[in-house]
């Protein structure tokens, strides 16, 4: 898979994806992330990508012409399945959502600032628009990365226990149930007797419960829609 990441702030993007999980990743060759700094597709001696809004306010506005330049560069290459912005009036982003985007073979995304980009590149070249939460970054590249690990550790071969994604939380409307590890009893504090059965019919049926109570107590909305 290949997500490629238009940005004014590559810099901020180069830490999130050269550790962990998204570098073995990488490494594995299993996910190729590019970012683009989009003032190389500047055609202003200053680089400029932004401008006034027309009608006044406060904040200044991404201009089209150096987004269409990089997405036309980009498109030259390849195909791509979504060019998506990450912009706070976008569609949530849900572990369902991440589970399809990560059956596609090529994104791109971009990254707002300022006050946003011009409506015009959101009515012609952008496919889908994505939201982390209700609330305001001072630009996109942190939702990228959100979104960009969200998705590759979906991917196969990347995590090395490939079950372990499909347990996660969300996967099945469901909140994780608890987890513990050694050792069994520690200051008196200890781990519930039935995870050191190895009945592992019973204990799938613990964690399903547990998962179902924590999610009825601490998200309701998902308990809801799964119920």
């Amino acid at each position: 898979m290949r997500i490629d990441i238009i940005t004014v702030l590559p810099e901020l993007l180069e830490s999130p994806f050269n550790h962990s999980i998204m570098k073995r990743a990488q490494e594995k060759n299993l996910l190729t992330v590019k970012c683009h700094n989009l003032r190389d597709y500047s055609t202003f001696n200053q680089k400029q990508v932004d401008d006034y809004q027309y009608g006044g306010g406060a904040g200044m506005v991404m201009m089209i012409d150096p987004i269409l330049n990089c997405i036309e560069a980009l498109k030259a290459e390849r195909v791509y399945d979504e060019v998506i912005y990450l912009t706070p009036d976008g569609e949530l982003f849900e572990q369902k959502m991440a589970n399809r985007l990560s059956l596609y073979n090529n994104l791109i995304l971009l990254c707002g600032h300022y006050k946003g980009i011009d409506e015009r590149v959101r009515e012609h070249l952008i496919t889908k628009e994505i939201s982390i939460g209700s609330f305001v970054l001072s630009g996109g590249e942190l939702a990228a990365a959100v979104v960009v690990d969200a998705i590759g550790r979906l991917l196969p071969g990347v995590l090395n226990n490939e079950t372990s994604a499909l347990e996660d939380s969300f996967q099945d409307d469901l909140l994780a149930p608890p987890v513990y590890t050694r050792p069994a009893n520690y200051k008196g504090w200890e781990v519930p007797k039935i995870l050191l059965s190895g009945h592992e019919a019973k204990i799938k049926e613990w964690r399903t419960q547990k998962a179902l109570e924590r999610t009825k107590e601490r998200r309701p909305d998902l308990f809801e829609k799964g119920n």
